[in-house]
């Protein structure tokens, strides 16, 4: 605990504690025993937090007062470092007390001038691409998929641990959740907390490091949450060998290293949450039913579908399949691929592909032959994804479906594709330059490489969003 005798400004922490927890000064002060003027002095840093005031606190609000009265960095100070590094801000040559002492006092509006920056130079990278796409370097998106693709969407690394995570959590998928709740509270002091929407705001998931708490909202589904919480766990367990994976990759830079260490993240988590081994027994006794896969594991549909792709552990190895999703508008979000599939760069997917046509039968799965300009054919299936709970207010909601696929040569596999004559199959002709797209605007042929800016795989776009 601090050293209560010493006088602690502490005006920005309080605030954003306030913020934080959606309260008003008046109610806030209700809750600590205080007038709403003498909150707004320690707010300012007009008054120092007396002792008393710091043992309510942590009494009414469950503090940590080690670390809410820590002299560390605050948060964001560093980001604003970096922002304020920018050739456009030179001539303003701001030094960094004033960066802190804004920090400090204005935790809100320093947060409103990171979003903004990072709203600019998301700008500027899509202006500079739709002027010299080939002279753009790459984006942090574009490289993590190609390492990943690179992979086969496939790291040893992460299985293993995965398999030792889940048996050290009791080996049991039904109660794995409870389990690692558990273990982040013993081991590491983290608890759990579902919060109502209004509070989390356009938050999923939430880490509030303080207060050690992990803050997820009443919205996410059932498989969601079991994710959301086994992600932190896995984070909390496998950090250091998260971060030597992303130095063993050589990223390029810290926000490339960001997103690649979240997509680490994500697998490792997956291969808790459906260990390999299990997982492909199960998917191989029942024919690779994803209905049927779900249930041992409480997973969802696209939960399933994604660990599907990943397979390719030597000498024991599942079908490759490939994988795409998008909304009813078109734009991609995930492309996975074990095997070879010729997705297109900068576009969506070919519009003969029947993924399209999923929107019109949303939760039934609808299978097609495809076959691509190199002569290649493909088995698919397509479903959309269940709706998530979205608030009226927050405007419609966007559909997504999942294309799921396989090189021909493995449906026999599949319960998929039983009955069907995959020897003269009525294959349809899909890809980049498929006749349709030779005689029509087609999507993939009239998009021009702006798009590739806009195609963003959300499972890789930042800690408050993660896949399922």
């Amino acid at each position: 605990m601090a050293d209560l005798d010493r006088k602690l400004f502490l005006g920005g922490r309080l605030k954003r504690l306030r913020y934080d927890l959606s309260l008003t000064q008046t109610q806030m002060a209700a809750d600590l025993g205080v007038s709403a003027s003498y909150l707004n002095h320690l707010e300012r840093n007009q008054r120092p937090v007396t002792a008393q005031v710091l043992l309510k606190l942590a009494a009414t609000y469950d503090l940590d007062l080690r670390t809410f009265t820590d002299d560390s960095e605050p948060a964001g100070e560093a980001d604003l470092v970096e922002i304020f590094a920018d050739p456009l801000f030179k001539d303003l040559h701001l030094p960094r007390r004033e960066i802190s002492e804004l920090v400090a006092s204005s935790p809100i509006a320093a947060e409103a001038v990171t979003r903004l920056y990072r709203a600019y130079t998301e700008r500027r990278k899509r202006d500079a691409l739709v002027a010299a796409p080939e002279e753009t370097e790459q984006s942090p998106t574009d490289w993590v998929r190609d390492q990943i693709q690179g992979h086969h969407n496939f790291f040893p690394e992460l299985d293993e641990p995965g398999e030792q995570l889940f048996n050290t959590l009791g080996g049991d998928p039904h109660t794995i959740e409870e389990a690692a709740q558990a273990r982040l509270k013993d081991q590491y002091g983290i608890e759990i907390r579902l919060m109502p929407a209004q509070v989390m705001m356009i938050y999923q998931r939430r880490f509030d490091p303080h207060r050690r708490r992990l803050m997820i909202s009443e919205t996410l589904g059932p498989s969601s949450r079991r994710f959301a919480v086994l992600y932190q766990l896995a984070l909390s367990e496998y950090g250091a060998e998260i971060n030597a994976l992303a130095e063993k990759a050589k990223v390029p830079d810290l926000a490339t290293a960001r997103l690649y260490k979240i997509a680490l993240l994500n697998a490792l988590t997956a291969a808790t949450l459906m260990p390999y081994g299990r997982f492909l027994n199960e998917a191989e006794s029942n024919a690779y039913d994803i209905e049927l896969l779900r249930a041992p594991f409480e997973v969802s549909y696209e939960q399933a579908a994604q660990r599907l792709t990943t397979l390719s552990r030597p000498g024991s190895r599942g079908v490759p399949f490939f994988l795409m999703r998008i909304d009813s508008a078109g734009n991609v979000s995930k492309r996975f691929a074990a095997g070879h599939f010729p997705f297109s760069r900068y576009g969506g997917a070919c519009p003969r592909w029947n993924i399209h046509q999923a929107f019109q039968t949303p939760g039934r799965i609808i299978t097609q032959v495809i076959e691509t300009p190199d002569g290649q054919r493909y088995f698919t299936l397509s479903r959309t994804l269940d709706r998530s709970l979205r608030a009226y207010a927050d405007g419609a909601y966007a559909e997504q479906a999942i294309g799921l696929g396989c090189e021909l040569k493995y449906a026999e596999k599949l319960i998929y594709a039983r009955g069907l004559d995959l020897a003269q199959p009525n294959a349809v002709q899909t890809g980049p330059m498929c006749r349709l797209c030779e005689r029509a605007n087609c999507r993939e042929r009239a998009a021009p490489p702006a798009v590739k800016a806009l195609v963003i795989d959300e499972w890789i776009k930042g800690v408050t969003a993660f896949p399922f």
